[in-house]
């Protein structure tokens, strides 16, 4: 754990405010969930929820069924990172945070299809495949992730993965809501 060495008093109704420097750093949002945890020696742990983080296996499993059926790479993420990878190195991408581009797309709810072949960038660092298409998975009208086709440099997005990522963000929207 990392000292950051700013202290907060609790207030009357037991809240405490998370300084806006940390909340930048750690994308918390207005409305975002958080999960408690408390420790024997006394210390409290606030942890971004992820909703679509609890599907685990589920993401993995959809992500290598959607790969199969495109024959492209295929991709799942939650707000932050990239939670499920199928058809390129999982140790490049899986739990690496989303780059700005899929953020704005998935901050926008409208889904991206590169026409011209030059795709957006993927994730932070990783310069090496970018998103041909990227449709963002909204459950009870917010937005909880993303589900993404890589494809090959020049190549432009078809009509097929657009599809197919749409009907899987709407499926997993509609699964996430119960």
């Amino acid at each position: 754990m990392k000292a950051t060495g700013i202290v907060r008093r609790i207030d009357d109704l037991g809240r405490v405010v998370i300084p806006k420097e940390i909340r930048r750093t750690m994308r918390i949002r207005e409305g975002d969930p958080l999960e408690i945890y408390t420790e024997k020696d006394g210390e409290v742990i606030f942890k971004k929820y992820s909703p679509i983080g609890e599907l685990g296996e589920f993401a993995v499993t959809y992500a290598e069924s959607l790969s199969k059926a495109s024959g492209r790479a295929a991709l799942i993420t939650d707000r932050d990172s990239i939670i499920a990878v199928s058809g390129l190195p999982k140790k490049e991408l899986m739990e690496r945070r989303v780059s700005s581009d899929v953020e704005s797309v998935m901050n926008e709810k409208q889904s991206y299809r590169s026409s011209s072949g030059d795709g957006i960038s993927i994730a932070e660092g990783v310069d090496k495949y970018s998103a041909g298409v990227v449709v963002p998975i909204v459950s009870e009208g917010d937005t909880i992730g993303s589900v993404i086709f890589v494809m090959n440099e020049g190549e432009p997005a078809g009509e097929v993965e657009t599809k197919l990522a749409e009907s899987a963000a709407g499926f997993l929207g509609r699964h996430m809501e119960g």
